[in-house]
């Protein structure tokens, strides 16, 4: 599906068999809902972000005090916007098939897929795309931990996304960081996390130690796909998500642990995912998102080496 808007202005590639790009940005509305009826919650989500991306043109070429330089700096880096993949929301096995081959597409081409989404079920198709590469490290972001077996009998939905990545035989490790207060998650799911030997960071343990308290569980010069919720950040950052709770990480706290991350690691791809555009207040959350998207880039962009 076209944009006429791109992600910072960003070169659009509309074709993945012709990307050439070192980073694509690649927005997925469709995911696996819990209700077919129903629209999805973060369906508006990939516009909302690149709207809020362009909202001062000069920025991608203007001084950036989160990276220290503008956006790609002297990097040299190429990035596309590849759109908005097509979908349906009474086609949850349709919606699947597509993200996996679209991201399948972007990492033949060498490019480090950036996944706007969409809600939390938009990860599992997107990691069942790296079956054929080299096993990585997942580090989820996010107010839950994601271990629901399944709700209602779907299994591919937003409260299954770690169980779903902890049976693929290519995902070495699970770290999952800013859980805090109740959600999906019964004792059941918390103890099979632990059995699995998934690298369990509360929000306070962050507040407490920084950010080194995920850092550490990251092995120097791995691979590593970072997935985020963006209910991971304090509601009083970004109010627009669909299950806000107290006591979040801050903007500074992502910011921060993205940039190390990418320094630590090879990154193989981010997934951003669980704005809700219309619980917006005054586009907070919606810039909060972007500025997190632009982080991310940026990141990747000067560790492109790694």
């Amino acid at each position: 599906m076209e944009n006429a808007i791109t992600f910072a202005g960003f070169p659009s590639c509309l074709d993945l068999d012709k990307l050439k790009a070192d980073i694509a940005v690649i927005g997925i509305p469709y995911g696996t809902p819990y209700d077919v009826s129903k629209p999805t919650h973060s369906l508006n989500a990939p516009a909302a972000i690149r709207q809020e991306s362009v909202r001062y043109p000069d920025d991608p070429i203007a001084w950036d005090f989160d990276l220290g330089d503008t956006l790609l700096g002297r990097t040299g880096a190429c990035v596309a916007d590849c759109g908005d993949l097509p979908g349906s929301q009474a086609d949850p096995q349709g919606n699947r098939r597509t993200a996996v081959s679209a991201i399948q597409k972007i990492l033949k081409a060498g490019a480090i897929p950036v996944v706007l989404g969409g809600d939390d079920s938009i990860p599992i198709p997107v990691l069942r795309a790296y079956e054929e590469q080299e096993p990585f490290y997942v580090l989820q972001l996010d107010a839950h931990i994601d271990w629901r077996s399944h709700v209602d009998g779907v299994s591919e939905g937003y409260s299954s996304t770690m169980r779903r990545a902890s049976e693929m035989p290519w995902v070495k490790g699970i770290t999952q960081v800013g859980m805090r207060g109740v959600g999906s998650a019964r004792e059941e799911e918390y103890r099979a996390a632990l059995d699995y030997g998934a690298n369990l960071v509360t929000s306070c343990e962050i507040r407490r130690e920084g950010i080194d308290a995920a850092l550490v569980h990251l092995p120097d010069r791995c691979r590593c796909f970072i997935t985020m919720d963006f209910d991971v950040l304090d509601p009083s950052v970004i109010p627009a998500v669909g299950a806000p709770m107290p006591g979040g990480l801050s903007y500074a706290d992502v910011v921060e642990l993205f940039q190390a991350v990418a320094l630590k690691t090879q990154v193989v791809g981010v997934c951003l995912v669980e704005l809700v555009p219309e619980l917006d207040v005054n586009h907070l959350g919606t810039i909060t998102a972007m500025r997190v998207a632009w982080n991310a880039i940026g990141a990747l962009a000067r560790n492109l080496d790694n």
